[in-house]
């Protein structure tokens, strides 16, 4: 796994929603939630109850081995957000962005693209659908699951088969999806309940990975 120069406490899982300055980094409310109660659920991670927002620019970030980061507008970080998004890759954090608009074309992704490359000095990569992440907990044999939003037609009328990634050696720093995950999660977890398959396991993966990685 490598040493990590995290300030975490290693036994306990806190969600990490990214506040950065430009964009509406809040866009998905109700994904912490949803993604806490899958953890608590599915896994035996220690998993606090609440997540935290924590500025992209702050040193805080550090304790946290999975950040996730969203939106819908342009992005655009200052210098201290992109020095911080260095570090916290290479210190060994996990960045998971999600394109809250299922839309290459669309104004998140151009712009975050562009601010990643810019930040870590070089464009992400199309992740191997092969990759240890698809099978860390639960089996993605296909790669990332579709979504129905992508299903439907709706945003950029693809079905995105990669997922996008920095690795720093063999380890994911940064993992960008097309696949709108924002909105696929954006509900109440007692919801769950009304689906057949439940849509929040790729995030579990999400979090074994960054913690045993």
């Amino acid at each position: 796994m490598g040493a990590r120069a995290m300030t975490r406490t290693a036994s306990t899982f806190t969600f990490c929603t990214v506040q950065y300055e430009s964009g509406d980094w809040d866009s998905a409310p109700l994904v912490p939630a949803n993604v806490i109660d899958s953890v608590a659920r599915y896994t035996s991670v220690e998993v606090n109850p609440t997540g935290v927002v924590v500025p992209l620019a702050s040193a805080d970030l550090l304790r946290y081995p999975l950040a996730y980061l969203t939106g819908h507008l342009p992005v655009r970080f200052s210098g201290s957000e992109r020095d911080m998004l260095r570090s916290y890759v290479m210190r060994g954090g996990m960045l998971f962005v999600d394109d809250h608009n299922h839309d290459v074309d669309g104004v998140f992704h151009k712009s975050a693209n562009e601010e990643l490359t810019r930040a870590l000095g070089a464009p992400l990569k199309a992740l191997a659908n092969t990759h240890a992440l698809y099978s860390c907990f639960f089996k993605f044999p296909e790669g990332p699951p579709t979504t129905g939003h992508e299903l439907n037609g709706w945003g950029d009328n693809l079905v995105h088969k990669n997922l996008f990634a920095h690795l720093v050696g063999d380890r994911i720093g940064v993992l960008y999806s097309s696949k709108d995950y924002s909105s696929e999660w954006g509900y109440h977890p007692d919801n769950k309940r009304f689906l057949s398959v439940d849509n929040t396991r790729f995030a579990v993966n999400l979090v074994v990975y960054a913690l045993t990685r």
